[in-house]
């Protein structure tokens, strides 16, 4: 069972999704707009967050942008809109997956189950102790802890996974296929942009200048590599 917040300005989809999800055992809190999202995930804890675009006050791009600010919480984002770039923006503001209205309410139901099986697959054993250092930045995998220059970062669970990844294999080149096959831990058959605009979000966090990055490098025409020499590691 998960707990999972339901933000959508037009209550008969909030029926259909909360009826699904509890059908499929979940507890669900709802919520008609970003600004009580926002009030809900300050006094509950959730497990994954579906968010509407388009609402009302504080729509579904602003509420993820504020939402990343303070919490790392799995976001499906749904969207009326088909074109490619509304679906870079509602990656590249933090969420996790996305899907256009009209949806199938069991596709959406999958993808929440895709969505809480990597939260699960990412969070650490408590037994483990696994810090990666990489020149200024540090990645303790039992803490879910990113920093760099001495400062914490706070990223998405499949940000991290890929960083993990990258960060674990130090001198192997990941094309996007391997990437998203890995930490999405599904066969590919996404939009080419997914894995790219995820990277794109990790350099945004951790480089000075992003054009120009010292941790994550392209391998162009193959991948993603961070380079072997620059990696060491605690157990």
């Amino acid at each position: 069972m998960a707990f999972i917040l339901v933000v959508d300005d037009d209550s008969e989809i909030r029926d259909v999704i909360h009826i699904y999800l509890r059908n499929d055992g979940h507890e669900v809190l709802e919520a008609t707009d970003g600004i009580e999202a926002l009030e809900t995930l300050s006094k509950c804890e959730v497990d994954l967050i579906i968010l509407d675009v388009m609402m009302p006050h504080m729509d579904g791009i602003q509420a993820c942008i504020k939402i990343r600010e303070r919490y790392s919480t799995p976001i499906i984002m749904l969207s009326a809109k088909e074109e490619d770039m509304d679906k870079i923006v509602g990656l590249t503001t933090g969420a996790d997956d996305y899907m256009t209205k009209p949806f199938n309410p069991m596709e959406l139901i999958a993808r929440v189950k895709s969505q809480l099986r990597r939260q699960n697959l990412l969070k650490p054993k408590i037994t483990e102790t696994n810090v990666i250092n990489i020149k200024d930045l540090v990645i303790d995998e039992t803490k879910h802890y990113v920093s760099i220059r001495g400062q914490e970062v706070t990223i998405t669970p499949l940000e991290f996974g890929i960083l993990k990844l990258l960060a674990a294999n130090p001198g192997q080149v990941f094309s996007a296929d391997a990437i998203y096959e890995t930490v999405w831990k599904e066969r590919t058959g996404y939009s080419d942009n997914t894995v790219m605009v995820h990277i794109r979000n990790l350099r945004e966090k951790l480089e000075l200048v992003p054009r120009e990055p010292q941790y994550i490098k392209t391998v162009w025409g193959v991948g993603y590599k961070i380079d072997k020499y620059e990696v060491t590691a605690k157990t």
